[in-house]
């Protein structure tokens, strides 16, 4: 008795399931079946026309039984001369309609794969940092490319086989009913053959399209991953060690399509095995039928043309479910990135922030990244006046760069407050928030473009006497004017053809025409060199005058300059105040002091 419970439960368990993914493709594809809304008029006609050419397909067999019957067994030459003539009205009639329906359908589902990348794309820049941090950059772009690419098959091509092949089937059937119920009969002792069959293919190559999906992920994920890093490969001779890591993930993905080729392999050769024996039942059987003057020869001559119109529409099927297992993989992929809700959005009733003066208060801020993991800030409280630049200094992990994240809004604290001009960052919206930051992070990020474009990014608006004003401020001017094409010369992804300090007073000059009252330095001047940090040194009096600013700093020139030193530990502020304040105390700000100058010396 436990036995047949237990193998219940499994059962129901498993019928659970598969009702469960059954609701969740529905819902899927119902989702894809918006996008259509749009162009609904086109849609239709595209639909009546594939009507009118499905229609054509089955009328062409039953045109030639009366051209044989009324016109050749007879020897009527008129009957044939106008069956023939209907015969190719049909097929003009068919090429007509086929042409119309094939030029609609593409043109309908191209513009909507189209509209599809597009709020892909929009709802994945609308997410919160914290997915990029959990998701591999590889992983995010597959979705924008193999995974839309998937779907190509699936909204062009798809609804026509679908479609097309459905009422050929069932509308064959009818005609072949029609004709001689039991000749029709005959032929469906294959069917329970072919049932059996296609329930197995589509369990196994099921499971296969969706690791297929997974496994092309890895392989563009790997590669970003690798050509994004290939000076640090390279530096450290690891080229035989990524080739051999790639290639493990190119022969998983290779192994998950090799499922899918072998389940077909088996599955559409026996279906051409059942069609073969069906035709051997007309033949057969319907020849003896003719012999015995029971049907005509003409409706035997449709049997046979509409055999073939019955049985390719089920291959037609089938591979159009492989289609389908391939496209709702892609598109469950897609739409879980959709479904991802933005993490940071702007709360009901939330308001425009005023232009600011730029007072900073943190009030007994925590935070912990995830809800499952240790807070990293433990009740962070500090106060910068309008105007007052803060430094944040203390050990790696110490919570420098989690506390400029939240400034920023890029995440929520999960306890306490922050105020800018006594206004909780949470109350105001993102935009109006913003629009009033400067941010110049440790590696200034350039897109690829000119010069001149990097620096008004912030401001797309800006005039070429501005552009070059805050080029000279921050001292990137005269190496500018330098490159080939001055302010016009393009610059490669990232900015790889500039140097480090060169991308970083270019990222200097974007802050500074932005003209933000509040600005964010995260380590912005660490990855400069002496003479590169010299000459931006006078470049930063002119971008802090008269701003607020909170500088993650490990340079002794920025952290003197700062009116606030706040020294963190292990996510708690230790102590806070003025370079000569914190000296005096003679605590950790002091021993930090001292091995900065050490080093620097």
């Amino acid at each position: 008795m436990r036995a047949v419970g237990f193998g219940s439960h499994i059962s129901a368990r498993g019928a659970s399931a598969a009702g469960l993914g059954l609701r969740r493709t529905v819902h899927r594809v119902s989702q894809l079946v918006r996008y259509t809304a749009r162009y609904r008029g086109r849609a239709l006609i595209a639909i009546g026309a594939l009507l009118g050419s499905t229609a054509t397909t089955i009328a062409g067999p039953v045109v030639a039984k009366q051209a044989i019957d009324r016109g050749i067994t007879p020897g009527d030459f008129g009957a044939v001369e106008l069956w023939v003539a209907v015969f190719v009205a049909v097929a003009i009639a068919g090429w007509l309609f086929g042409a119309v329906q094939s030029y609609l359908t593409t043109w309908v589902g191209e513009r909507v794969l189209t509209d599809l990348r597009s709020d892909l794309f929009a709802h994945v820049q609308e997410l919160d940092l914290g997915y990029f941090e959990r998701t591999r950059a590889g992983v995010v772009i597959s979705r924008l490319t193999n995974d839309i690419e998937a779907l190509n098959t699936l909204v062009t091509d798809g609804p026509t086989t679908l479609v097309q092949n459905t009422i050929t089937l069932f509308g064959s059937a009818l005609v072949l009913i029609y004709l001689d119920w039991r000749l029709a009969l005959a032929t469906l002792v294959v069917f329970p053959g072919m049932s059996i069959a296609t329930g197995i293919y589509r369990h196994y190559s099921a499971r296969a399209y969706r690791l297929t999906r997974e496994r092309l992920a890895d392989v563009t994920a790997s590669l970003q991953e690798d050509i994004s890093g290939v000076r640090v490969v390279q530096a450290f001779r690891r080229e035989a060690d990524n080739y051999r890591r790639f290639v493990a993930v190119n022969d998983s993905y290779r192994d998950a399509n090799v499922q899918t080729v072998n389940v077909s392999a088996i599955y559409f050769p026996f279906v051409d095995l059942l069609s073969a024996t069906a035709m051997a039942v007309v033949l057969g059987y319907g020849g003896v039928r003719v012999l015995n003057g029971e049907i005509t020869p003409g409706a035997l001559f449709v049997f046979i043309g509409l055999l073939t119109n019955f049985f390719e529409p089920v291959q037609q099927l089938s591979q159009f479910y492989q289609t389908f297992l391939a496209g709702t993989a892609a598109l469950d992929k897609v739409f879980d990135v959709l479904d991802t809700p933005a993490g940071m959005v702007d709360a009901d009733g939330a308001v425009v922030l005023p232009p600011i003066a730029g007072e900073v208060r943190f009030a007994d801020v925590r935070f912990s990244y995830r809800e499952d993991t240790a807070e990293v800030l433990h009740g962070i409280s500090f106060t910068a006046a309008a105007g007052q630049t803060v430094a944040l200094v203390g050990h790696t992990g110490a919570g420098k760069s989690t506390i400029v994240k939240l400034l920023a809004r890029f995440y929520d604290p999960t306890g306490g407050r922050i105020l800018l001009d006594g206004n909780d960052l949470r109350d105001v919206t993102m935009d109006s928030l913003r629009s009033q930051l400067g941010i110049v992070p440790q590696e200034g990020f350039l897109f690829a473009g000119t010069v001149r474009d990097n620096i008004a990014f912030g401001r797309p608006d800006a005039s070429m006497e501005d552009i070059v004003a805050a080029a000279q401020t921050v001292g990137a001017d005269e190496f500018i004017r330098d490159l080939p094409e001055g302010y016009d010369t393009q610059i490669e992804e990232r900015g790889s053809r500039l140097s480090i300090g060169q991308r970083q007073l270019v990222a200097f000059a974007r802050a500074l025409l932005a003209n933000p009252r509040l600005l964010i330095l995260d380590e912005a001047t660490s990855s400069v060199d002496i003479p590169t940090e010299a000459r931006i040194e006078h470049a930063l009096e002119a971008l802090l005058d008269r701003r607020t600013a909170v500088v993650v700093a490990h340079r002794l020139s920025t952290i003197r300059r700062a009116d606030l030193i706040v020294v963190l530990e292990h996510g708690t502020v230790i102590e806070s105040g003025t370079h000569e304040q914190l000296i005096a105390r003679r605590g950790r700000y002091f021993s930090l002091y001292d091995d900065w100058v050490e080093n620097v010396a």
